[in-house]
């Protein structure tokens, strides 16, 4: 079922009566549920076939509902009201010791949270009305490409999933994800602010921690089709056409551009029966690290070695 912005009372409604919505943000489409009703997070894993001690982001309308969610007495806590001031709402996801009441459905289990106030206004709009924060991964199937439009949500979870129409997604790939649960910020995830916005505000930023947070597995975002990553697309394309691979390539482009369609153009090209994906390189820093972040980890379960054309396959 398709939901455009002039039923999101209905959206709502359902939300508020147990049910999952997807709704689009910034960075892609994600799969919401009321985050204090347990049994409606339950969905979401099951819908998505994803792990339990995987844990989920919260959205929030604002940052003021921050201490609704999360306790600020950390080493760190001073930092989430900067923070949150200067890249909210936007692509930036905090994580923080959870409060008192958060379910164990949302965090996996973890004593940390991790919270961000989307950019999209339809999303900001959705979760205001229905009056706390929705839980919501990326709306596909677990490890598969994110969705950043309402059909490619369609297309993965199927048509009686309601589905709030935002449009394409603007910035394209997940958020930058900020651990400020330990002694130092840490890099978990890079995403759509850059490492040096972020240590504008937080002073140094140590990359890598090993709080678990979403998208950060080894194998993520992954077509069907074989990806690999590399520097010369048209050697690599021309070694595996020699080996009669069929080959489709995925050029690297200004930042921006490049990480708003990536998510498409996977899903594009996964359409087109070829054996393997060739993407090139984003150039490093700000969106290019994340662009690169999705690239690498779509690429993990496929090393060249293991290509074979169709033809030879069982």
């Amino acid at each position: 079922m398709s939901l455009p912005p002039p039923d999101l009372d209905a959206a709502v409604a359902h939300l508020r009566g147990g049910g999952l919505v997807a709704f689009p943000t910034e960075t892609v489409y994600g799969l919401g549920a009321r985050a204090r009703d347990p049994l409606a997070v339950r969905q979401i894993f099951a819908m998505k076939g994803r792990p339990a001690d995987h844990p989920l982001i919260v959205h929030l309308a604002e940052a003021s509902w921050l201490s609704r969610w999360a306790r600020l007495d950390g080493p760190l806590g001073s930092l989430a009201g900067p923070l949150a001031a200067a890249h909210w709402p936007g692509p930036l996801t905090l994580i923080l010791p959870r409060a008192d009441g958060v379910p164990d459905e949302v965090t996996g289990g973890l004593d940390t949270v991790g919270l961000r106030v989307p950019g999209h206004p339809l999303a900001r709009a959705l979760i205001a009305a229905v009056g706390e924060g929705v839980a919501a991964p990326s709306a596909n199937r677990f490890g598969c490409v994110s969705p950043t439009t309402a059909a490619h949500v369609r297309a993965e979870l199927g048509p009686t999933l309601w589905v709030l129409d935002g449009g394409a997604c603007t910035v394209g790939v997940e958020s930058t994800i900020l651990d400020l649960s330990g002694e130092v910020p840490a890099l978990l995830r890079p995403g759509g602010v850059s490492l040096a916005a972020l240590e504008a505000v937080a002073g140094p930023v140590q990359r890598g921690g090993r709080t678990r947070a979403p998208g950060t597995l080894a194998s993520h975002y992954a077509p069907r089709t074989a990806l690999i990553l590399t520097d010369d697309v048209d050697g690599e394309r021309a070694r595996h056409e020699a080996r009669g691979l069929r080959v489709a390539t995925l050029a690297a482009g200004e930042p921006q551009e490049h990480a708003r369609r990536l998510y498409a153009e996977l899903r594009r090209l996964d359409l087109t029966g070829v054996d393997v994906l060739v993407a090139e390189r984003a150039a490093p820093g700000g969106l290019g690290d994340a662009i690169n972040d999705r690239l690498t980890r779509a690429a993990h379960e496929h090393p060249p070695s293991t290509l074979n054309p169709t033809s030879d396959r069982g």
